[in-house]
Parts: structure tokens; C-alpha cells; sequence
């Protein structure tokens, strides 16, 4: 993931100015009309690729909780998915928020489904790792520079 990159932020800056909607006469003083100012506004742009990058956090929380399950060290994942985090998302906290929401989500469907290292839960994991193989993979391809 770390070949990735994107266009920085857009920056907008909008700013309103009071404008009266009816002419001012020679004879008459207009009155003063506020001035109204927003501070500038960042715009996120979504990439082509985050659905993608969705489903790659949540399978990276589920192999996170189901590796951990069956006893095996886990924190490679939950380090993957933190260089994801700060590859993709500086300077962007609401798809921060979204890739960290679907870690969690990956992460806490397992926990309510598995509760002890079976065969069913091995098996998961091990079709999750390929998933997530095939995720990033793909997003590198046809995505990565």
C-alpha cells in the first residue's frame, strides 16, 4: 500500500460578502451591511478505490480478532492497518473514520461469532489473509504509481 498516493486536499475558500439587493441612492446613505466570512473549507475526494480500501480494513479487523483467537501474534495486522491509516487518510479525519469504522466493524462481526480457536475460525482466517491478499493487490495494479 505504501506506493499509493493522492492528490492533496482541495482547498475552497468562500467568502460571502453582504451584498443589498436594492441599489443605493445618491440621496440616501445605505446602510451598513454585515460582511459575513467562512473559514476556509477543506473538501476530502474520495478515491476510485475505497470501496476497496473498505472491505481491505475490514478484512484486516477480522484477521486481527481471529489470529489473536487462535493464539497466534497478531499486532502485524493491526500495524498494517495503521500504515494504511497514515498512508491514506493524513489530513483526512472522515475517511480515517471510515476505514477505522470498518476495521472495527471486521474486528467486532468475528468477536460475536467465534469465541474459541475452532477449525470454522481458522479456516476463516485463512480465506480472510487471502482476501486481503487479492485486495491489495488489485489496488496496487490498477491503482498504485
Amino acid at each position: 500500500m505504501t506506493g499509493l498516493t493522492r492528490t492533496p486536499w482541495l482547498v475552497l475558500c468562500i467568502v460571502l460578502t453582504g451584498l443589498s439587493g436594492q441599489p443605493a441612492l445618491a440621496q440616501k446613505k445605505p446602510a451598513p451591511q454585515p460582511t459575513v466570512t467562512t473559514t476556509p473549507q477543506t473538501e476530502e475526494k474520495p478515491t476510485p478505490y475505497d470501496g476497496q480500501l473498505a472491505r481491505l480494513a475490514e478484512v484486516l479487523g477480522s484477521i486481527h480478532y481471529l489470529r489473536s483467537l487462535c493464539g497466534a501474534a497478531s499486532g502485524d495486522w493491526r500495524s498494517a492497518m495503521q500504515t494504511l491509516l497514515d498512508t491514506e487518510t493524513i489530513n483526512e479525519p472522515h475517511r480515517r473514520e471510515k476505514l477505522t469504522a470498518a476495521f472495527n466493524r471486521g474486528y467486532r462481526a468475528f468477536a460475536a461469532v467465534h469465541t474459541s480457536c475452532t477449525p470454522a475460525a481458522r479456516t476463516a482466517e485463512e480465506r480472510y489473509r487471502n482476501e486481503g491478499a487479492t485486495l491489495s493487490g488489485e489496488i496496487a495494479t490498477r491503482y498504485g504509481n
